[in-house]
């Protein structure tokens, strides 16, 4: 459903805009508390806050966990997805998230692609048919005070590969 509505709305906006609004109207997303505040135009950067308030306070007042990391679990591959397009398989295949402080207050993460990295994972992929990155992001206040530090490794393949690999462990099954 989100890919044929993003083609369609390809036609009236950036894909920058679609990146921000599509996951600030998204039911999945809002449910996190987190909301996308800046996306560059060629989607490699990403700034979110997560907002501390009624709908995320834990018992102690503070951002409960599940929200901090639920809010910042798909930016990446979504990221990567758009930046890589069609011909790439991409899954985020772990997350971990080490919480250093309660959060009280306005928390930030961001999230980004140097142009260098993209052209590793695709010489990586050229080369091997997959590759596994992975990502850190810091969960932060706006003086980089640290809250939490979220680690994803996320899988990118070719797609032709990909779909080879899965017909092989069906056959094998």
């Amino acid at each position: 459903m989100y890919r044929t509505l993003t083609k369609i709305l390809k036609t009236f906006l950036t894909d920058a805009q679609i990146y921000k609004y599509g996951f600030n109207w998204s039911p999945m997303y809002r449910r996190t508390t987190g909301k996308i505040i800046e996306v560059s135009s060629n989607l490699s950067y990403v700034k979110i806050t997560i907002p501390l308030s009624i709908k995320n306070k834990n018992y102690v007042g503070s951002i409960f966990g599940g929200s901090l990391f639920s809010a910042t679990d798909p930016i990446y591959m979504i990221q990567l997805l758009n930046i890589l397009g069609d011909d790439y398989v991409v899954w985020d295949k772990d997350a971990t998230i080490k919480y250093k402080r309660p959060a009280k207050e306005n928390v930030y993460a961001e999230f980004s692609f140097s142009s260098q990295e993209i052209e590793n994972i695709k010489t990586q992929v050229a080369e091997n048919g997959e590759f596994n990155l992975t990502k850190m992001a810091n969960i932060t206040n706006k003086e980089n005070v640290v809250f939490a530090e979220v680690v994803k490794t996320i899988y990118v393949a070719d797609k032709t590969f990909y779909k080879e690999k899965r017909k092989l462990k069906a056959i094998k099954k």
